[in-house]
């Protein structure tokens, strides 16, 4: 029988996912511990990863990505233990888990001085993507999105600076944009700014993100 301890009470199970060392796209379930509004120790990973690799991890129906700080074998029964930090500007999965409210670093407070115009929110917003060097186009959803760009999440995302053409539909009307990938996550999704849009058109697209989000939470 395989020697593998039982969590201890604090420990919060969690599914994790994204791209190991060797390449190869991963999915399984993981402990998490010293749970903070910015990050967490992961127990039980099976899987090697490198500092700075982006993972996402998902507690119960709620979803972010994270940045992978440290990582070690830590021989049975936690196997390899990961450090992970979360995204600028993604929420929290396990806020309600957390049991004391500690000090953030920073990382989930108000961004005042943000350069970004416009806030993505977190709300499935269906967008239809064109390689513009080739290839089918792909009916996705967008995991979060505004006005500016969106994230869509995939095992194997397009890379870095692949020209794109987005559509998608305002009401009843038609919006197409030309599109770049920004940021690239191997096995979590990648990051696409819309570089298209007229100003009018972008605080259009932000109305109606805004609006479905509040409609998804049943406000």
């Amino acid at each position: 029988m395989e020697n593998v301890a039982k969590p201890a009470v604090e420990d919060l199970l969690v599914r994790i996912w994204g791209m190991n060392a060797k390449g190869k796209a991963f999915s399984q379930n993981a402990y998490a511990r010293n749970l903070a509004s910015d990050g967490a120790l992961l127990s039980g990973v099976d899987h090697p990863l490198t500092p700075g690799d982006t993972i996402g991890i998902q507690n119960q129906d709620k979803k972010a990505r994270f940045r992978v700080v440290t990582s070690r074998d830590a021989g049975l029964p936690h196997r390899i233990q990961v450090e992970v930090q979360l995204v600028t500007g993604q929420k929290c999965p396990w806020e309600a888990q957390i049991p004391t409210k500690p000090v953030t670093r920073g990382i989930l407070t108000p961004r005042i001085n943000s350069k970004r115009r416009f806030e993505r929110l977190r709300v499935p917003f269906p967008i239809e993507i064109r390689d513009d060097r080739g290839g089918p186009a792909m009916q996705t959803a967008a995991s979060d999105i505004s006005g500016r760009g969106c994230y869509v999440e995939s095992q194997a995302p397009l890379p870095l600076g692949t020209p794109l053409t987005i559509i998608f539909w305002i009401d009843s009307e038609k919006i197409v944009t030309p599109a770049l990938v920004r940021t690239c996550d191997p096995g979590v999704g990648m990051g696409i700014e819309f570089i298209g849009l007229s100003s009018q058109n972008q605080g259009r697209v932000q109305q109606a993100v805004e609006k479905a989000f509040v409609g998804s939470r049943g406000f």
